[in-house]
């Protein structure tokens, strides 16, 4: 069985550490792990980063920075990625993650011209994704978590687009076949996405947006937890059962 290493580059609301746990529990729990043996390196606090040889698979957390405050340890990291991706190394950066893997990539990130997007939303499949290891044989569109306040904006040269939502057109991306970034969160449920609504409530009112709505609109989704699964197969070569597609797929 490969060796998956939890890149994590910060951590969640106090308010959810102290019920919950952090984005690296909900990611192993995801991919059907216990937090006890794996390896979470804190990239945010210096940690040193591991040599290619030494690891399987690669996924990086989300993190309330911002890729656009070019942080030392962000940097340092954006420097060691592509390292990674030569190698053939599955990655699936999620979120900050995502938008990360697209810059240290060559691609650009910014604000979201389209503002904030949080609660659960729909993410459209596009045709690239049909026949994609990580989101190939799903329906679309999917049910999936997020909250974000910038985006890529523009993606690395080789990229694919995935998926898009109302709000933000580059919802996954793929590089290669084995590199992913997913902007919304395959770890969250649905109480982990509504406390974020919460807790960033007036900022989200100034915005126009409508918290009540979206916490109504916030439900559990199964796909996060499969497209976790999928990626513990890839690295693992062992393939998932097929899931049927039972909308049309989009361009």
């Amino acid at each position: 069985m490969g060796r998956i290493i939890i890149l994590k580059v910060g951590s969640t609301l106090p308010s959810l550490v102290s019920k919950k746990g952090d984005f690296e529990d909900w990611i192993l729990s995801g991919m059907g792990f216990d937090k006890d043996g794996q390896r979470v390196i804190d990239v945010q606090k210096g940690a040193v980063l591991p040599a290619y040889e030494e690891i399987s698979g690669i996924v990086i957390t989300g993190s309330h920075d911002n890729v656009t405050e070019h942080h030392e340890w962000s940097e340092r990291l954006a420097g060691w990625l592509p390292g990674a991706v030569e190698r053939r190394i599955p990655v699936l950066g999620i979120c900050y993650g995502h938008q990360l893997l697209a810059y240290a990539l060559g691609g650009k990130v910014g604000d979201n011209p389209a503002g904030w997007e949080f609660g659960t939303v729909d993410a459209h499949l596009t045709s690239a994704a049909r026949g994609d290891a990580l989101l190939g044989r799903l329906e679309t569109p999917i049910k999936v978590h997020v909250t974000h306040t910038q985006t890529v904006l523009r993606l690395p040269e080789k990229a694919r687009r995935l998926a898009y939502s109302e709000k933000d057109g580059n919802q996954a991306f793929v590089v290669g076949d084995c590199t992913w970034g997913v902007q919304f969160h395959p770890e969250y449920d649905a109480e982990v996405v509504k406390e974020y609504i919460c807790q960033y409530r007036k900022m989200l009112l100034r915005q126009g947006q409508d918290p009540d709505g979206l916490i109504a609109r916030s439900v559990d989704t199964f796909y996060g937890a499969e497209i976790l699964r999928r990626f513990v197969a890839i690295v693992n070569g062992t393939p998932r059962p097929r899931v049927a597609q039972t909308r049309s797929w989009e361009g």
